[in-house]
């Protein structure tokens, strides 16, 4: 008995305060003011462009005079201007990067454009394949052979095959380029080794 009068003085008067409002609590925002729905959004100005340095001084009529005789040279003086002042000042030569091994992608990049200009000049071992056009009903099964030797996305494909005349392989060898324009003649599309 005594056992069931003391559980029901603890149920009576539980040791928790009794919670009467929402249970919300703003204690890490005391300042906290909620936005007013009805009020218009504010609407910054940003610089046309950011200059982390700040703004910088005009430059000076020494260096304005300076750039206008640099302008009214002739383009084959304007050539000069680099090295005679890398000498002048004492600046080391550029030298170029090997970037033989690396994987510039399918751009390539100006250096290894050039040296696939040369390469091509030199010796002609890679070969690009172009297509120049293709039948308006045959479209379908030329950008599906397209997409097969590209590794394009099917949206990329089509509006590679759509610019028609575009190169869609570079730098393959002659027996890839013959294969790729083979499979491109009998989807409907005439391809062009370049």
């Amino acid at each position: 008995m005594k056992f069931i009068a003391l559980l029901r003085t603890i149920r009576s008067h539980p040791t928790l305060p009794e919670i009467t409002g929402p249970l919300q609590s703003c204690s890490f925002q005391p300042d906290f003011v909620p936005r007013d729905p009805k009020a218009k959004l504010k609407r910054y100005k940003y610089p046309p462009f950011y200059d982390p340095y700040g703004p910088k001084p005009p430059p000076s009529d020494k260096i304005i005079q300076l750039a206008e005789r640099i302008a009214a040279l002739l383009p084959e003086e304007r050539i000069q201007i680099g090295p005679t002042l890398r000498e002048r000042l004492s600046h080391p030569k550029m030298q170029p990067i090997s970037v033989e091994g690396m994987d510039l992608g399918p751009q390539g990049g100006l250096a290894a454009g050039s040296a696939k200009a040369e390469e091509k000049k030199a010796e002609k071992t890679a070969f690009d394949v172009k297509l120049e056009k293709f039948d308006a009903a045959a479209k379908i099964k030329v950008i599906k052979e397209v997409r097969a030797f590209t590794n394009l996305g099917l949206k990329e494909a089509k509006d590679l095959v759509e610019k028609v005349p575009v190169l869609v392989k570079q730098g393959v060898t002659k027996e890839e380029a013959n294969n790729i324009i083979e499979k491109i003649k009998a989807a409907g599309g005439i391809a062009v080794m370049e």
